[in-house]
C-alpha cells in the first residue's frame, strides 16, 4: 500500500510551507554560528524551520534548519495533519511498518537521479567547497553533518546499514567523528573491517528525503533502507555511487563519498550534543577519507543543531524506541498500556504504564527494556499505573512525585551499560562506556488493603458522571473559552 510521503526534501519544504511550519530567510546569513544560532533558537522555542536562500561564501548553496525538530513536522512528513496528536502519529507508525512487506530498494539509472547532478572528483572533490557550519561556539570545527546518514555495507553479508553519525571537517578530504562499537556501524567497522586492516567504503548522505531520515535514526529489525520501503509504501529509488558500489538515495541533495580508515586517527570535538551538553573532550576518533562529492543544482543542506531539547535527534530516537519497546514488552506478555520516552528528557527517560497484575512487575519490565539492544540509550525507567496519562507531564510528575516511595520504589542498577555522552557519568565511566540506571515504581503495593490505598482527588475522579456531564456540557457558558 502506498502512503502519501515526499520523494524529496524540497516536496517536505513546501509542505512545512503549507501547514505553516516553514519560514524562508531571505537575508544572506553566515555560517560561522549565525546560522546555527538560529537554529538553536528554533529548536528551544519548537518554532518552524529555518530555509535559508542565502549563505555567506557560498553562493548557490541554501540550507535547511530543524527540519523534524517537532511532532507537527514528525506528522507532515508521514502525510498526516500537523496537528495529530502523538498517539495518533505512532500508531500510524506501527501500522506502516509491521503491516507492509518491506521491498528491496529500486536502483535508477543515474540519468534519474537528481543527486547527480553534479560530480566533484579528485581535486575538485574538496570538503571546504561545501557550506559546512560553525554550528555551536566552542566547538571542535565546522560540522558538514548533523542531519544527514552514512550509508555502509557488511563485508561479509552484503547487509545496508543506515545510520547518524556526526562527521566533523578536519581538511579538504578529511572527516572525522565518534563511531560508538555497539552502534550498528561500529559493530561492522570493528568486528569485521579492522581486525582485516582493509578500508570501509562509506557514502554520507545530507538532505535525503524525510522518511529515510526517520528509517536511519529507527531501530529497525530490518535494514534502514528496506524499513524506509515501509514507511513510504514502496521502494525507495536509489542509485550507485561513483566509487564504491553502496546505494545511496537518489533525491538526496549531497553524497560525499570515500571510506573509512582503520588504525588511523585524528582529533574531533567539543561539540554540542544531544543530552543538551558539550561532554565529549577532544580524543582521537574514527576517520573518513574523501575520494568524491556530488549534488544536486542550488543543493540544500540539512542542519540539526543538538542541545538543550528538542532537536531531531532527541524527537526521533524518543518516538522510534517508544515504539520498539512497547512492542518487546507486548512480546512478553506484559499487560502494558502505553510507553513514551520524553524528548525533553535527551531520551533518557522512558515512562511506561501498565496494570499492576502481579507483584514484581515494574522490575521485571525495567529488567526488559535495560537489557535490550536499546538499554545504552537511557537510564531512568518510570513505570505508572494504567490511569495515569504517560503524555501528560503533569500527571507523570505527580505520579513520580507521590506513588514512588523514597527507599522501596527507587531501584538501581550499577556498573551498567553506557554511553561516553552521558553528562553525569565519571570521566571512568565515560572512558568504559559504564552506566547507571534507575527504575522508579510508582505502582501502589499490591499487597495494600483497598481502604489503604489513597484516593486520587481530580476532577475524573471524585465527581458523578452525570455532573461531569453537565459541566463539561455548559463549559463556554460559564464564561470559559475551552
Amino acid at each position: 500500500m502506498a502512503y502519501r510521503y515526499y520523494k524529496d526534501n524540497r516536496e517536505f519544504i513546501e509542505a512545512l510551507r503549507a501547514t505553516g511550519d516553514l519560514v524562508t530567510v531571505e537575508p544572506e546569513v553566515d555560517w560561522d554560528l549565525e546560522l546555527g544560532a538560529i537554529v538553536r533558537r528554533v529548536c528551544e522555542l519548537q518554532g518552524p524551520s529555518p530555509h535559508f536562500k542565502k549563505i555567506k561564501d557560498y553562493p548557490g548553496f541554501e540550507a535547511l534548519g530543524a527540519p523534524l525538530a517537532t511532532y507537527r513536522k514528525l506528522a507532515v512528513c508521514l502525510g498526516l495533519p500537523a496537528d495529530t496528536p502523538i498517539p495518533e502519529i505512532g500508531r500510524a507508525y506501527v501500522e506502516r511498518t509491521e503491516g507492509g512487506k518491506p521491498l528491496k530498494p529500486k536502483v535508477v539509472d543515474r540519468s534519474q537521479a537528481p543527486c547527480k547532478q553534479n560530480v566533484w572528483t579528485g581535486d575538485d572533490a574538496n570538503l571546504f567547497n561545501l557550506p559546512a557550519p560553525m554550528v555551536h561556539d566552542g566547538d571542535g570545527g565546522r560540522y558538514l553533518a548533523t542531519w544527514h546518514m552514512v550509508v555502509a555495507k557488511d563485508p561479509d553479508t552484503g547487509e545496508v546499514n543506515w545510520g547518524m553519525y556526526r562527521q566533523m571537517v578536519f581538511d579538504e578530504k578529511t572527516m572525522v567523528g565518534p563511531v560508538l562499537p555497539f552502534s550498528d556501524m561500529g559493530k561492522m567497522f570493528f568486528n569485521k573491517y579492522v581486525p582485516r586492516n582493509q578500508p570501509m567504503p562509506f557514502a554520507t548522505v545530507i538532505g535525503m528525503d524525510p522518511l529515510s531520515g526517520v528509517a536511519a535514526c529507527a531501530p529497525s529489525p530490518i535494514p534502514e533502507d528496506e524499513f524506509a520501503s515501509l514507511l513510504m509504501g514502496e521502494a525507495v529509488e536509489v542509485v550507485k555511487c561513483e566509487t564504491s558500489d553502496l546505494l545511496v538515495p537518489a533525491h538526496a541533495e549531497i553524497i560525499i563519498e570515500g571510506e573509512v580508515l582503520p588504525g588511523v586517527w585524528l582529533e574531533e570535538a567539543p561539540f554540542g550534543e544531544y543530552t543538551g551538553y558539550r561532554t565529549s573532550p577532544r580524543e582521537r576518533r574514527t576517520v573518513y577519507r574523501i575520494r568524491a562529492i556530488t549534488f544536486r543544482d542550488n543543493p540544500i543542506l540539512t542542519v540539526s543543531n543538538m542541545g538543550v531539547p528538542t532537536d531531531e535527534g532527541q524527537l526521533l530516537r524518543s518516538f522510534s524506541l517508544s515504539l520498539e519497546m512497547e512492542k518487546l514488552l507486548r512480546s512478553q506478555g506484559i499487560p502494558i498500556t502505553g510507553v513514551y520516552m520524553w524528548p525533553e528528557s535527551t531520551h533518557h527517560m522512558v515512562v511506561i504504564g501498565t496494570r499492576h497484575a502481579y507483584t514484581g512487575i515494574a522490575r521485571q519490565i525495567a529488567n526488559l527494556v535495560f537489557g535490550s539492544k536499546l538499554g545504552p540509550w537511557f537510564h531512568m525507567v518510570v513505570v505508572v499505573d494504567e490511569n495515569t496519562d504517560i503524555y501528560n507531564k503533569n500527571q507523570v510528575i505527580h505520579a513520580l512525585s507521590t506513588r514512588c516511595h523514597p527507599v522501596n520504589g527507587i531501584h538501581v542498577y550499577e556498573q551498567d551499560v553506557g554511553t561516553p555522552l552521558n553528562p553525569f557519568a565519571t570521566p571512568a565511566e565515560r572512558r568504559m562506556g559504564k552506566g547507571a540506571k534507575v527504575l522508579f515504581d510508582c505502582l501502589f503495593p499490591r499487597d495494600w488493603q483497598p481502604s489503604d490505598i489513597p484516593i486520587l482527588v481530580a476532577f475524573d475522579t471524585v465527581y458523578p458522571q452525570e455532573i461531569r456531564d453537565k459541566v463539561l456540557a455548559n463549559w463556554k457558558a460559564y464564561g470559559f473559552s475551552d
